[in-house]
This record gives structure tokens, sequence and C-alpha cells, in this order.
């Protein structure tokens, strides 16, 4: 499914993750348009809101745009929304407040969101299962290099094409779907993640962290990655009805997939 949409007038829940605030890799702009547009009842930010891996580096680009998304996200909370953040790896530091109540926004290592039909889904980052999928240090070191280099041909590419009027496109996404060892890596995170969601007896996930976004359904449980906003540009939306969408955010709004409640996939048919 892949059809320009309009974003309802309100939503129930926004989940977005992997916003990367303060790298030069952060679609900023675009990311606080959308927030601009949002109406929703929850916000749950799910980790790399910002990026303290520039800033340990004093690589830190920080724009104005960056400080619009915190005003919008401020507004948000201003308005009623409740902010729900939990850090990621790159803002892991900020863990040290989780239970906490930063004005407006509760912090927290992971939740369970109930979805407006009952369904019951952990809400994490996901780098918790890195030690499960992952190759060993000297393979990451390497792999971080080359996305690194990877997002920075994006952002050129991405200038020219739209200097000729073509839609964004992402360099490292295609090039990812290539990749078999790339493949295996997000095959074998989301199995850990969906082993743990079934052992804690829930009805699915709704993560970031891989930078891939997705939503299926896998053995009856609901897999979603909200994706990033370094490269995918991508968040999931949930209807007043329990409808989960996993939509497209640039020049204009794309549904990429979606998944219907139960109830209204047996009413259907």
């Amino acid at each position: 499914m892949s059809n320009v949409t309009v974003l309802p007038p309100r939503l129930r829940s926004v989940f977005i993750s992997d916003l990367h605030l303060g790298s030069p890799h952060c679609h900023a702009e675009a990311l606080a348009a959308f927030l601009a547009r949002v109406q929703c009842r929850q916000l749950y930010l799910v980790g790399d809101v910002f990026d303290l891996h520039w800033l340990m580096k004093r690589r830190l680009a920080w724009t104005p745009a960056c400080t619009r998304v915190l005003d919008s996200l401020q507004e948000l909370a201003r308005r009623g929304v409740e902010v729900i953040y939990i850090p990621g790896n790159h803002d892991g530091s900020l863990r040290r407040f989780c239970g906490l109540m930063i004005p407006g926004v509760k912090v927290r290592r992971r939740a369970i969101h109930e979805t407006a039909d009952g369904r019951r889904l952990l809400v994490t980052h996901g780098d918790e299962f890195d030690a499960v999928v992952r190759f060993g240090s000297a393979s990451e070191l390497l792999g971080e290099w080359l996305y690194d280099r990877l997002l920075t041909g994006n952002r050129g590419l991405n200038r020219i094409r739209a200097h000729f009027g073509y839609r964004y496109f992402s360099l490292a996404n295609f090039l990812k779907r290539k990749s078999a060892a790339a493949e295996r890596y997000i095959a074998r995170f989301r199995s850990a993640v969906l082993a743990d969601v079934r052992r804690r007896g829930l009805d699915g996930v709704i993560c970031g962290h891989i930078h891939r976004p997705d939503l299926r359904e896998i053995d009856g449980l609901v897999y979603a990655n909200d994706g990033d906003w370094v490269e995918s540009l991508t968040a999931l939306t949930e209807g007043h009805d329990g409808t989960l969408s996993l939509v497209h955010v640039a020049e204009q709004t794309v549904l990429v997939t979606q998944i219907s409640p139960p109830r209204l996939i047996e009413a259907a048919a």
C-alpha cells in the first residue's frame, strides 16, 4: 500500500523515534513541519531524540529547525498531549531520569501502550537487544563509519534531486535492502524483539533503533518499527479505532502500510 494521504484531524497516538537532533543528518525541517500539524492524545518519543554521540565528538550540528522541533513538542505538551519519552542508546544518559516527570514529559525506560481495541504493545527503543543480534565491536565500528558516509552522501543526493523537482529518496535504505547481511541482522532483531514480547504475554511491540520502518503481523503478534528521521522520515500513528498506520513524511504524507483492529478485519470478512 502506498498512497498520498492526509492525516486525520485528530489521532489517538503518534510514535516517532531516532530523531537524532544535533546530528547533521537529522531532517529537522520536515520533522518540525510534521509536529506542527499533528493532533493527538499521546505522543511517544521512542528513543534517540537527541544525538549525544555527536555532542561528545564536539561536532554537534544544532540548527534553528532543531529548536523548532523542541518548541513544537513543548506546544503539544501545553495543549494537553501526553508526551512519553523513552531514551535510546544515543541519549542513554537521560535514562537516569526514568520514572520522573520533566515539565510536560514523562520519562520511562519502556512502556506498555494499550490500543483503542485493547491490544497491549511493548514500547521500547530496541537497543537492549544489541547483545543478541550484533556481530562484534570491530564490525560495528566499521558499519557505523560506513553508515555515516552513506548519510552524508544521501544529503548531497537529495539536494540535487530537490533541485530537479524529484521526491526524497533514501540511498542508505536502498543499499541496506540490497545487502544480505543487513537483512539477516534486521531479521534477527525482529525475532529477538518478538520473542521478548511473547515471554511477556503481550500482543506486540513498537520500537525504533535499527532505522528500518516496518509494520506487520507475525504469528499473531504486531511488529511495528516507527523508523527514523535521518533517512526514512517515518512515523507510526494510531487512529481512534485502534488502526495502526506507518506513514512516510516528506513533501507529502504517504501511507506505507496499515494494520486494522481484529474486529474490523472480521467484520469486513
